[in-house]
């Protein structure tokens, strides 16, 4: 027969094509993933042979951690997990002991579930004083994220205490509950005011969001889970007013641990007085930077503001009246007129002012000028003046590499923050 030659329509015209899929396998688990038309791609799983408890493991993982965990969060973020569902369990079961509390001391026989609903309502009054008040240290808390956490932790107990103790003085309830719910709106506060950049330490792939949700759902699962706990023992050990000033410290003392451990872990990647001088002993020291996990450890929370002396014992922030007379203000800032900050060599520190302009740069550049020069002092230099000027060459010849180094190392060189710092403008 003869052989029939294609249309040139048919033969330009391409062949229908199905949609795109593929299947993959890990962890006995096959999966499969197909495009859709609408360019979205959609996952099912076609097999799973996993053990019942490892499916169970996932699914809390994906309920309770950021998508692509631990490979979407920085280092420390499963201790800083646990040791933050520790504190909400040990918090929330303290809240029922002292809004059992306020309720005898008020004269009344509460049960269980009444000091449950009261304790939302308890939350008025000079609660939000102390909110207005605490609302006003916002800088300081963004240079000292850590402390004020601690801090806000240690406040919301002592007004707990004061609920607590209530029963033991019943004509002065008024006033116990007030500066209980006072010292609880500061504590509000300060903890909401830090969670921002507590979180943004940990968010790797700039999944803030998600990190902020799941953390708030461990922190929800907990509360309840002490609730509970609360429950049971103002109905049994906390009945009496014996057994709340046993079980009241003992949870107040895991609470606080557990913020403590918290703050142990994260790593806070934003220049301030403390961090800065670390990071420029240990470069001194080793000739290496170190990441916002390596210092996490060496933070003091107590004494944020304390002189390194293997950093050259620099002390930022001074008012400008009180680190230099101001007639010799325009005589410093000509020995480094190009730069943002000033140095005064003191006997016992070194103050260093900056300009309303510098940058957490700005601020390193002095640093290493006041530590290079307080080595070369000790190492019997000629003093000051001298000290100063081969100070500043050394500083500039390692400072491009210094810088680049540690934003490598994650972290923001774009800004220091000094709290309520003093800063200075010439005209």
């Amino acid at each position: 027969g003869k052989i029939r030659m294609p249309k040139k329509e048919e033969v330009s015209s391409p062949p229908p094509q199905g949609p795109v899929f593929w299947i993959e396998t890990s962890e006995s688990v096959s999966r499969h993933y197909q495009f859709e038309p609408d360019g979205l791609l959609s996952v099912k799983v076609v097999n799973d042979s996993r053990p019942v408890i490892h499916k169970m493991a996932e699914s809390f993982r994906n309920k309770f951690f950021p998508s692509g965990y631990p490979y979407s969060v920085n280092e420390g973020y499963l201790r800083y997990t646990q040791f933050r569902a520790l504190q909400h369990f040990a918090s929330a079961a303290l809240s029922v002991l002292s809004t059992q509390s306020l309720l005898f001391a008020a004269g009344l026989r509460p049960t269980p579930a009444q000091a449950t609903a009261v304790s939302w309502i308890l939350k008025d009054g000079m609660q939000h004083a102390g909110k207005l008040i605490c609302s006003n240290l916002g800088a300081r808390m963004d240079s000292e994220p850590k402390r004020w956490r601690i801090l806000a932790d240690v406040l919301y107990d002592l007004g707990t205490g004061l609920e607590v103790l209530s029963p033991l003085c019943p004509h002065l309830f008024l006033e116990m509950a007030g500066l209980g719910n006072f010292a609880k709106g500061m504590a509000v506060v300060a903890a909401r005011a830090t969670r921002l950049p507590i979180y943004s330490s940990f968010a790797k792939e700039g999944n803030l969001s998600d990190l902020f949700a799941k953390g708030e759902a461990i922190s929800t699962v907990f509360n309840v889970l002490g609730i509970g706990v609360g429950i049971q023992l103002v109905s049994t050990v906390c009945s009496s007013m014996q057994g709340k000033l046993v079980v009241g410290p003992l949870l107040s003392i895991i609470h606080i641990y557990g913020v403590c451990e918290e703050m142990r872990a994260t790593p806070i990647n934003t220049l301030n007085q403390q961090r800065t001088a670390l990071i420029v002993a240990d470069y001194l020291k080793t000739g290496k930077i170190s990441s916002p996990a390596d210092l996490r450890d060496q933070e003091n929370f107590l004494f944020p503001g304390r002189l390194i002396k293997d950093a050259g014992d620099v002390k930022v922030g001074r008012a400008v009246h009180k680190a230099v007379k101001p007639s010799k203000l325009h005589q410093l800032k000509k020995i480094f007129p190009e730069e943002k900050f000033l140095l005064i060599r003191g006997t016992r520190w070194t103050d260093m002012v900056l300009e309303h302009s510098a940058t957490g740069e700005d601020a390193l550049r002095g640093w290493l000028v006041a530590a290079y020069a307080a080595n070369l002092e000790k190492s019997g230099h000629e003093p000051n003046a001298n000290a100063l000027e081969e100070a500043y060459g050394k500083m500039n010849s390692v400072i491009t590499p210094f810088v680049a180094e540690l934003q490598a190392k994650g972290w923001h060189t774009d800004r220091f923050l000094d709290g309520t710092g003093s800063r200075f403008a010439l005209w």
